[in-house]
């Protein structure tokens, strides 16, 4: 934005906004203006939120989930009403939150932290792959439910783990994937019918 014709101090800022995932130049100009015509109290609350969070949230030391610094070990790890043995395994903190929506999951995570992508630099060093290795030979699991997204990082991520675990006796399983209920099949991908077909149960 420099050159803009704009004060440097809100150019700066438009760019910096621009930076965030999923905001394009004309958001970040919108959102920046609308910082300068809001209230200050309300622009510095944004500020001060940012700061904090980034100052007082960690990562779990058990799962990777988000926590904070006088809480070492996130609420699911510490809530004995969960089913420690089983695991489900996602891409980012955000997967387990949507899940943890459905209302439906007794178990506790492993949060990996991203995805096997070496094409971005991110391969298993990147990753929480060998924390989770730790807490599967430390024989209190049962199961792992891979839950990468279904792509060919994710599917290759899932695949990567289950080969560093081929060795133990943990069972290692998959979300199910294919046709929604509801849905109709004339609205169906070629991916969801395959996988839907693949996955097909007994009647």
């Amino acid at each position: 934005m420099a050159g803009s014709g704009y004060a440097a101090a809100l150019d700066r800022l438009t760019t910096t906004l621009g930076r965030l995932p999923g905001i394009g130049a004309k958001s970040a100009e919108r959102l920046a203006h609308h910082l300068l015509k809001c209230p200050v109290d309300e622009a510095l609350e944004l500020a001060e939120a940012i700061r904090t969070a980034k100052e007082q949230v960690r990562h779990c030391q058990i799962c990777y989930h988000l926590t904070e610094v006088d809480a070492p070990i996130c609420g699911i790890c510490r809530d004995d009403r969960r089913d420690s043995s089983l695991v489900c395994v996602v891409e980012q903190s955000r997967d387990l939150l949507a899940i943890e929506k459905a209302g439906s999951f007794p178990g506790v995570y492993h949060v990996l932290l991203g995805r096997l992508a070496p094409l971005q630099g991110m391969g298993p060093d990147q990753l929480t792959v060998d924390a989770l290795e730790a807490r599967v030979r430390a024989g209190t699991v049962r199961e792992l439910i891979m839950a990468t997204n279904p792509n060919l990082e994710g599917d290759g991520t899932a695949l990567f783990i289950a080969k560093r675990l081929a060795d133990t006796s943990v069972q290692i399983t998959r979300l199910a994937r294919g046709l929604a209920s509801g849905s109709t099949l004339e609205f169906a991908s070629r991916d969801m019918l395959a996988d839907a077909l693949a996955g097909r149960q007994p009647f």
